[in-house]
């Protein structure tokens, strides 16, 4: 147990020093895409091997024999390249490893020292030999990331030995009030998605009167193709654990919830982990570091309902009750889980908290813009070359995120536009006053779009615009509680009608209907969820009119996307006439003479497409 600060600074100390006996390291990825691709299976591998050459070296404080370290990492970013294996001193990073390329990672890298260079990244004839180099990473700013693919996340000397709980402990020695004034001096804006001041938000909770009060940590995480908070929570834990301490001290609550999707067992896992350690080395529980200040934390999982990222819905969650948003005010603040004053943030937002006061607002505040400070964790998905993880300061440009980090569009596609802020956020197009955009909350939002809790997802040109609005208001709703009507009875109206335009039956009168209801939608729904529900169908109605506009009056389908406005025909100068296509059609929509060239009927021709499988010739072709 460590007792005091003098303390936490000395383990410290000596766990460096062991480190440092560690000539060389092996940091497998441990993430879960890189787990579901064998990394697990490659860890093993390769410390059987250090093992059985006899230079494996598992920290031990109590010993000074020099050799190997293997250990396994939270996620490296890059998942587009999983299972990744980073090798230090000298920053070797291997992309795509199986099984099989464990031992000549050992005896070439580990045992002389020479790069494997098939394993490394390349990217139009060059080669990026170290981790730092690549392209990928060389344009972020790994702030709230740093720790994640460096370090062990089940061990909490890694973390320590890292500066860890440094900060939590120069907190428990300051006033309250100016741990509150500290952050918001500091410009943290909540990274859920709202962008709302941190530091207001826990002064708000400092001034109520109640005895109780609580922190609690959202790592609800919903969007589709969103990872940012699983990750953070499966590589450093100790991290958000720290700032909810802080958070806990600073508006005087002793205890704390995270709150964990329970499609997130990774990270359920790690989070249990992280705050056993904390509590076995003194770091929470009672009299932390001899302060007087006594905290806990508590897991609590949802069952995956996207509503419950939002606040009251969440608190409810945990209090055992359906998760559903209720009116405000009182808000989260005066009235949260169990009607006390509570704190809710997001994962994210957490982790920028020791960043914050081991650094100090000046040096935090040289990343980001103007009441944008920091930077912002984005999951890059869709269509572009490098998949993955990404931190960048607020203010970076779309261009510089998609074609400079993101790698540009793969195939030689053009790119054509992104969602961004999942199903609450809003597409952008591609033209210099979009691609130029800072990624901030401010300018987000007067593009009609937000930066949500992060994710990103690239569309090339090959993609539907109404086919995108449609499948985020099918996620939508299907996951609207149905506590107000507008987001309830709305959303089921604006899916009926996007699905009757791909369908091939919309009219310009469905586009005014359309634009109608999601107007009415975001200005009178309950919650946040609801407010924002309609954006992807108002973004892509302002910025790609034209593509609803072919759907509805020239029945077409631009990209080809849509099967009910597909038209499927024969080639009469190809088809040979065997009735392979009739015989196969279920609706009998074929009609022909043997060895003469078949017809299709329109009105019949349901366009599932089996006459295309069927024909031998490749005589029937969908348009």
């Amino acid at each position: 147990m460590i007792k005091n600060y003098s303390e936490l600074v000395s383990f410290a100390q000596s766990y460096k020093k062991s480190l440092d006996r560690q000539r060389k390291k092996v940091l497998v990825c441990a993430g879960t895409g890189c787990v579901a691709g064998g990394s697990l299976a490659i860890y093993e591998k390769i410390k059987s091997l250090i093992k059985e050459s006899g230079l494996l070296v598992d920290i031990d404080l109590t010993k000074e024999e020099e050799g190997i370290g293997v250990k396994k990492s939270g996620c490296h970013g890059f998942c587009e390249a999983g299972p990744l294996v980073r090798i230090e001193p000298c920053n070797y990073l291997y992309l795509h490893v199986k099984l099989e390329d464990c031992e000549e990672i050992v005896y070439k890298s580990l045992k002389e020292g020479k790069p494997i260079e098939r394993l490394m990244y390349r990217s139009n004839g060059a080669l990026y030999k170290t981790q730092e180099e690549i392209p990928f990473y060389k344009k972020q700013t790994r702030l709230v990331l740093h720790n994640c693919g460096h370090i062990d996340a089940e061990n909490i000397q890694e973390y320590i030995g890292n500066g860890g709980y440094k900060a939590a402990a120069t907190a428990l020695a300051m006033d309250p009030k100016d741990i509150c004034k500290l952050i918001t001096d500091s410009g943290l804006r909540g990274r859920g998605g709202g962008g709302y001041p941190t530091g207001k938000k826990w002064s708000q909770v400092l001034s109520q009167s109640n005895v109780v009060k609580y922190v609690v940590c959202n790592g609800d995480e919903g969007d589709p193709g969103a990872f940012m908070d699983r990750s953070i929570m499966e590589g450093d834990p100790h991290k958000i654990i720290e700032g909810m301490l802080i958070s806990g001290y600073a508006t005087k609550a002793n205890n704390g919830y995270i709150y964990v999707r329970a499609e997130y067992p990774m990270a359920v896992h790690r989070l249990q982990i992280a705050i056993d350690q904390a509590m076995e080395y003194g770091l929470l529980g009672d009299n932390i570091l001899d302060s007087g200040f006594s905290f806990n934390i508590h897991i609590a999982q949802g069952a995956g309902a996207f509503v419950c990222g939002e606040g009251s819905a969440l608190t409810a969650s945990i209090e055992g009750e359906r998760g559903m948003p209720r009116v405000k005010p009182p808000r989260t603040v005066e009235k949260g889980l169990f009607e006390c004053p509570t704190v809710l943030n997001n994962v994210e937002t957490f982790a920028n908290i020791p960043i914050i006061i081991s650094g100090g607002i000046e040096e935090y505040k040289k990343c980001g813009v103007e009441n944008n400070s920091g930077t912002k964790v984005f999951a890059l998905t869709g269509n572009v070359v490098n998949t993955g993880l990404i931190e960048v300061p607020m203010g970076t440009t779309l261009e510089e995120v998609i074609f400079d980090i993101g790698g540009g569009i793969p195939n030689g596609k053009k790119f054509k536009a992104v969602q961004i802020g999942g199903p609450s956020g809003g597409c952008l197009i591609f033209d210099d006053s979009h691609l130029n955009l800072p990624l901030s909350f401010d300018s987000l939002e007067s593009v009609g779009a937000m930066i949500g809790s992060g994710g990103m997802v690239v569309m090339d040109e090959d993609t539907c615009m109404v086919e995108v609005a449609r499948f985020f208001m099918s996620f939508t709703q299907r996951e609207s509680c149905g506590k107000c009507i507008p987001c309830r009875e709305g959303t089921k109206r604006m899916l009926d009608i996007l699905e009757k335009i791909t369908a091939g039956n919309g009219t310009l009168e469905d586009l005014n209907l359309l634009y109608e209801i999601a107007d009415t939608v975001k200005n009178t729904a309950l919650c946040g969820l609801g407010k924002t529900a309609s954006n992807p169908v108002l973004s892509t109605l302002q910025y790609f009119y034209d593509e609803y506009y072919a759907h509805v009056v020239d029945k077409v389908c631009p990209a080809k996307i849509c099967k009910g406005l597909a038209e499927i025909t024969i080639d009469p100068k190809t088809c040979r006439g065997c009735s392979k296509c009739a015989r196969t059609c279920p609706v009998g929509a074929i009609s022909g003479k043997i060895k003469e060239p078949y017809v299709i009927d329109k009105n019949k021709c349901v366009k599932c497409g089996a006459c295309i499988e069927a024909c031998p010739f490749k005589a029937i072709k969908e348009a």
